[in-house]
């Protein structure tokens, strides 16, 4: 079986001098803004595209680089590619995906690193736990692709 390749952002933003993360729920849910990556795209292209669609947070910075953690092949062969990135905007929108006629998800919230612990699968966790580890280390990367695995 071929392999999906899903691409995202761990969305993260300062607030009262701690890092946020931004969760999307759908149904019960919990993960990070992601989608599959379309025909003549980049992973990192789908990944913008993907949290501009799903949020309308638009305003992202990748001061740890391009690097990226991919999750364990889940659900007929898919793997989900996350980059970290950065924003200054506290607001988001769960916005209508024209596809399904609503929301692709019923509830995003701001949440810190143990509460995001607390909602995230455990296929998640790894992804969460390269986050913080890289905010941690203060690692900003060339801005060139390099990688990161869970």
């Amino acid at each position: 079986m071929a392999r999906t390749l899903s691409a995202g952002v761990v969305v993260v933003r300062r607030f009262k001098g701690s890092w946020w993360f931004l969760l999307l729920r759908a149904y019960r849910n919990w993960d990070f803004p992601k989608g599959r990556v379309e025909e003549n795209e980049t992973p990192m292209q789908a990944a913008l595209r993907e949290v501009a669609e799903e949020t309308g947070i638009e305003d992202l910075r990748f001061p740890w680089g391009k690097v990226y953690s991919e999750t364990a092949p889940y659900r007929r062969n898919k793997v989900a590619r996350y980059y970290l990135g950065e924003t200054r905007q506290e607001r988001f929108e769960l916005r209508v995906n024209p596809d399904l006629g609503r929301p692709e998800h019923h509830e995003g919230r701001w949440c810190t690193s143990s509460e995001a612990a607390r909602l995230l699968p455990d296929r998640l966790q790894p992804v969460l736990s390269w986050a913080v580890a890289m905010i941690e280390r203060g690692e900003v990367k060339n801005p060139d692709h390099s990688r990161s695995r869970s």
